[in-house]
């Protein structure tokens, strides 16, 4: 088929390789022009497609990359898999409009549009279908086939590849269902169908506040802990041992990328539209993580203080800045909050991430270093925000005088957890 994947980021190129590896013809759609330049001369910059992949399929003539609308005519099937953020509490969809109405316009009959960003319940047939409905002159579930299938990606993981994770799929009707569900099929190892995409965006959402909820809930128990006195990995650890009813989820420095910070926020916000009351534990979950950033800064402020060390002039090393182990993703990452903390208390504040290229640590505002042996002696402290395996733990612990260690990886007289 003829397959268009609207949005080449994180979700969208992996769908897109993959797409053009089990055989379809596929165009990658962006509108960022260094993308498509990077796309088109082999550069992926996605940690989940490697560059020689990508090369293979551009060279099979099986992908091509494009910011030209025009380029989408002819479409079999599109998927939207642009942003979906938020601005002041508010989901913004204008990606996904702008987008529709780009496809509507080269929307023929028998093709099929599938929407993969994450959003409110609703968003699909009261959003999707009116646009493309609006600028095709075409009637959704009889000339054309839309449904939503979340996207379930996990950067950076060894565990589930991007194939053997399994794909919720819906449609407005059976044969978008079908068509749908069939694509998919060829795609992923498993496809799960639901009745339509109120329930797929549901349960989209579901996870990813699942998460929210109980990553919160282990920090805001950190917390006490650590005004109780109890090591609270050890504590976790011990719970962990029930076999039934508890599942482990540990602390940190907060949460960040688009899922976890965002999504949840859709099902709180589209509960005080539709019920007028909101998400309470939606809310305090993402209370609870807005300020561990600020406790890691405490904590740190605290133990520089018994050593005589003020905050202000100290040297303060920020080691893994992603949002997620062995990442390269550092959207909405809670590093970012912490150097501005820090920064704002007068540290000299620079970080450390083998994962990330000096280019794309701009927004973070502090200096990239290497975590070497003169980087870590040279600070009057290290915090360890993020584990990757890139890192030599056992020179952080040799050689950086003090370190506040948010995962739970590190031991020794100069070493303080989390």
């Amino acid at each position: 088929m003829n397959v268009v994947v609207a949005g080449q980021g994180y979700v969208g190129l992996p769908l897109a390789v993959r797409a053009a590896e089990v055989g379809h013809h596929v165009t990658g759609y962006d509108v960022d022009l260094h993308r498509i330049n990077q796309l088109t001369s082999g550069e992926s910059y996605v940690e989940d497609v490697a560059s020689p992949r990508l090369r293979a399929v551009l060279d099979r003539g099986a992908y091509r990359a494009s910011a030209d609308a025009d380029a989408l005519a002819g479409f079999d099937i599109a998927v939207i898999t642009v942003p979906t953020p938020l601005r002041e509490g508010v989901p913004d969809l204008s990606y996904v409009e702008a987008c529709a109405r780009t496809l509507g316009t080269r929307l023929r009959p028998g093709a099929a549009v599938v929407l993969e960003s994450t959003t409110y319940p609703g968003t699909t047939e009261e959003l999707l279908v009116p646009i493309l409905e609006q600028t095709s002159g075409l009637e959704a579930g009889h000339d054309f086939l839309v449904g939503f299938s979340p996207e379930r990606i996990a950067p950076g993981s060894t565990r589930w590849s991007f194939e053997d994770t399994p794909k919720l799929v819906s449609g407005i009707n059976g044969r978008s269902l079908d068509a749908i569900k069939g694509f998919y099929d060829g795609i992923f190892t498993t496809t799960v169908p639901v009745t339509g995409p109120r329930v797929a965006e549901t349960a989209k959402l579901i996870e990813n506040t699942f998460r929210l909820v109980n990553i919160s809930l282990v920090n805001e128990l950190a917390m006490l802990a650590g005004s109780l006195g109890v090591d609270i990995w050890e504590a976790i650890d011990a719970a962990a041992t029930k076999p039934f009813g508890f599942m482990r989820f540990t602390p940190g420095p907060g949460v960040g990328g688009h899922c976890l910070p965002i999504d949840p926020v859709f099902l709180s916000w589209k509960a005080r539209q539709e019920a007028g009351a909101p998400s309470r534990f939606v809310e305090l979950a993402v209370d609870v993580n807005h300020r561990m950033p600020g406790y890691v800064v405490d904590r740190l402020t605290a133990a520089l203080r018994r050593k005589g060390i003020p905050v202000d002039g100290s040297r303060i090393l920020l080691l893994g800045l992603t949002y997620k182990i062995n990442a390269t993703d550092l959207r909405e990452s809670p590093s970012a909050r912490v150097a501005e903390l820090l920064t704002a208390l007068g540290a000299d504040v620079r970080g450390a991430d083998p994962n990330v290229e000096h280019r794309n640590a701009a927004d973070l505002h502090v200096p990239l270093v290497d975590a070497t042996t003169e980087q870590l002696a040279a600070c009057d402290a290290a915090v360890l925000l993020m584990d990757h395996a890139r890192f030599d733990l056992a020179l952080i612990e040799k050689t950086a005088p003090y370190v506040l260690d948010c995962r739970n990886r590190l031991s020794g007289p100069n070493v303080e957890t989390l």
